[in-house]
């Protein structure tokens, strides 16, 4: 397993964190963390290139400090500042080390690693309350950017018959199995994939970010089974219309949308 590097930049002002959240996460990061004073994004080591974040930050004058973090102590890190997640009564995502919860419908536990993806963040938060409004029950699903599989272990609890998660991210691929086995799932096939299955899908789950979402609607669209519905998320809330338009080209129709700390989500359906 590969060090991680943790970029560390002094910016407190919650709109650039957002900026910086959204220009790293096209660029190979795949783990955040917005402080008071700062925002931390961290990238594998082999995925680093200085020249490239130097550059991308170069327009808005900002510096920044670097650190080599191992595996094992970013897991600790997790580890001392996890804490569940509950999303009303519906589901619950937690670590192994804490207490089940016995309130909720569904209870998910997720190894805290680097892989995006346990429920904290408002998008992740948004597409699992808007899972709550689909029948799952015997239908194909299909997690593109699965991160921790999280979404892929509610479809399953859901009553989904086949789940196919992918991730184009070693670490994320390596999480996803161990929380797929955590959970006692058997009908989700975690694979390495950077571009979506064109396999046909019942529904799809997407939470990944606006570039990626844009750059394969098409794609998605057309593996989407008719009357299918997709969950869109990873964009401001100011983008819902760009994304909204970009599915109507492709003869999707808004049925609902959630916003969450200025993340947005859209729950789309196929026209038949």
């Amino acid at each position: 397993m590969n060090n991680y590097i943790k970029i560390s930049i002094p910016v407190g002002n919650e709109e650039q964190q957002e900026m910086l959240l959204a220009l790293l996460s096209t660029e190979g990061y795949d783990g955040f963390e917005e402080t008071a004073d700062a925002f931390h994004a961290y990238i594998s080591e082999e995925a680093y290139n200085e020249p490239q974040l130097e550059e991308l930050l170069q327009p808005f004058a900002l510096s920044y400090t670097k650190e080599e973090i191992a595996p094992k102590n970013w897991n600790a890190e997790w580890e001392s500042n996890y804490e569940p997640v509950i999303v009303d009564e519906f589901v619950a995502v937690r670590a192994h080390f804490h207490e089940p919860i016995a309130t909720v419908q569904h209870e998910i536990v997720i190894t805290p690693k680097m892989s995006f993806g346990t429920g904290h963040h408002a998008t992740t938060w948004q597409v699992m309350k808007l899972m709550q409004g689909i029948n799952f029950s015997k239908k194909n699903v299909f997690d593109f950017g699965c991160g921790t599989a999280v979404l892929a272990i509610l479809a399953e609890k859901l009553g989904a018959t086949s789940v196919l998660a992918v991730d184009n991210d070693d670490w994320c691929i390596e999480n996803s199995l161990e929380n797929v086995a955590t959970n006692n799932c058997s009908n989700i096939v975690v694979q390495k994939a950077d571009v979506p299955s064109t396999q046909q899908f019942d529904i799809i789950l997407a939470n990944i970010n606006r570039h990626i979402l844009l750059q394969y609607m098409a794609t998605m669209a057309a593996s989407l089974n008719p009357n299918g519905y997709i969950i869109i998320s990873g964009f401001y809330k100011e983008e819902n219309q760009l994304l909204v338009d970009a599915a109507n080209a492709q003869q999707l129709q808004l049925v609902t949308s959630s916003d969450r700390n200025n993340w947005s989500a859209l729950l789309l359906q196929k026209i038949a």
